[in-house]
């Protein structure tokens, strides 16, 4: 119970102050122990750190599917844009969905190559997600007959756009761009 009480806090923290601004003596005063007995579960800051982006990195995947499944009746218009809308909403009150996106743009330089592993594997999953979506919805005759592979990666270039848009530009920045971006594509795709 204690290192899944650690992760949760170092998670807090990590969100609100990034990997530097954080350390492991108030995240331990936080869970009500002493900092030497983080140790116990975790070999350091680094590795607290790493468990907690595999943690977040594994669940927003499950998020992406599970939404997904869970939509799959609706029609695909409505599924993708709802999804690209949700970014902001979870990111506003959601600690996972700030520190997934502040670690996926901005991971600390010395982790960087182990966070972008991550990173990339969510992101190569997500679009062999999309492409297999596109590809039930045009051979459905949803959209028009495209090239799967490449309407997922432009969707991808739609969602990372707007994710920056929000991110620096805030809610009502990150919603028309949303809006212009989608009409656009949705354009590109559909019959």
């Amino acid at each position: 119970m204690t290192a899944k009480r650690i992760q949760e806090v170092a998670l807090a923290h990590f969100a609100k102050y990034g990997y530097d601004g954080s350390s492991l003596a108030n995240i331990a005063e936080e869970v009500g122990i002493k900092k030497p007995s983080i140790y116990a579960h975790f070999k350091g800051k680094e590795d607290l750190f790493l468990h907690v982006v595999q943690e977040v990195f594994h669940e927003e995947l499950a998020f992406v599917r599970d939404y997904f499944a869970l939509n799959s009746h609706s029609p695909l218009h409505a599924r993708l844009y709802e999804m690209l809308a949700q970014y902001q909403e979870r990111y506003e009150r959601n600690d996972k969905m700030k520190f997934w996106l502040r670690m996926s743009y901005f991971p600390p330089p010395a982790l960087y190559d182990e966070i972008m592993e991550q990173v990339y594997a969510y992101l190569d999953q997500l679009e062999l997600l999309l492409a297999r979506i596109f590809t039930e919805a045009s051979a459905t005759g949803e959209i028009d007959s495209i090239d799967a592979n490449q309407a997922a990666a432009a969707f991808m270039c739609l969602l990372d756009g707007n994710l920056v848009e929000m991110l620096y530009g805030g809610a009502d920045r990150f919603r028309k761009r949303l809006d212009a971006s989608w009409t656009l594509f949705w354009r590109g795709i559909c019959k």
